[in-house]
């Protein structure tokens, strides 16, 4: 079995898959890749299944070293890529022989990139997923530097694309949909989260985008004040605390909440908000609840 010798982690780097799909009942949240698309893109290029493991970089730095000949591929946010100190093409099919050290910089624009190898990151799974939960815990720490990184027997297909170019993460203000519900009736105007933006604050994590309100705009607030019982919450839900500030739940959600939910961002912008820096802004607008096919 081959191996990538992590040289640097850069600010965080952990292992993420499609995540804990089904482990709810044991009160464990489903994390995985904040950037669902992207992962998936690297996978394909290395001709991965799918469900294979790769890593999750913020904002740049990563420095692995392999240990012999490896397929990988770079996507998400545009960093710059080396190999061997030699740029490489981003979003793209790269064959690196035996000792070559790949390299990723400082991105430019976006927040995750994500590093795919062909044959998959093959650390230990934890209920069935090699993802790093950062809230619970579970999986693979954040690499650190000296780490040993297994990787998995190479899958029977061969690579099909040699590039996938990709629009990148936008810088200014980020549209999204959201479902309005299943609490906006515990406000006293639940229209306000579509009017102005919202602008995203450095205590943001994994865990969810904690919003914030620019000078002169209104909060959200509450029309019933007793205590709502724990629910449990989606990715995208807009969780919204005392202080009308709603925190967006990402990846590492908690199963459960107890403050009231205003929204949900739809499924198809979800991995754009993984691309959401600190200072960005949101803006809402609302779309209507997907239908439910009758059983």
């Amino acid at each position: 079995m081959s191996a990538l010798e992590v040289l640097a982690p850069g600010p965080l780097t952990t292992v993420q898959d499609r995540g804990r799909a089904g482990a709810f009942r044991y009160g464990v949240g489903v994390a995985g890749a904040a950037d669902r698309a992207a992962l998936a893109l690297a996978n394909r290029l290395v001709a991965n299944p799918p469900e294979r493991a790769g890593l999750e970089v913020l904002l740049g730095g990563l420095e692995v070293r392999t240990e012999a000949p490896l397929v990988v591929a770079v996507t998400g946010a545009p960093v710059p890529v080396t190999v061997d100190a030699r740029p490489a093409p981003h979003s793209s099919v790269l064959v690196l022989d035996a000792g070559q050290v790949l390299r990723l910089g400082q991105a430019p624009a976006g927040l995750r990139a994500y590093v795919a190898v062909r044959g998959g990151v093959a650390v230990e799974p934890v209920l069935g997923s090699r993802s790093r939960d950062t809230l619970a815990g579970l999986g693979p720490e954040p690499l650190a530097a000296g780490d040993r990184l297994p990787v998995g027997p190479a899958p029977a297909g061969r690579p099909r694309l040699r590039t996938a170019p990709v629009a990148g993460p936008a810088t200014g203000t980020v549209a999204v949909g959201v479902v309005p519900g299943p609490r906006h009736d515990w406000f006293t105007d639940p229209g306000v989260l579509f009017t102005g933006t919202w602008t995203v604050t450095p205590a943001s994590d994994r865990v969810g985008l904690r919003l914030e309100r620019p000078a002169g705009q209104p909060g959200l607030q509450r029309r019933r004040e007793e205590e709502l019982p724990s629910e449990g919450v989606a990715v995208g839900s807009l969780q919204v605390p005392p202080s009308g500030q709603p925190v967006l739940f990402g990846p590492d959600h908690p199963v459960t909440g107890g403050y009231p939910v205003v929204g949900v961002v739809r499924d198809a912008d979800v991995d754009r908000l993984a691309q959401v820096r600190p200072g960005q802004s949101l803006r809402f607008r609302p779309v209507p609840a997907p239908e439910v096919p009758a059983p």
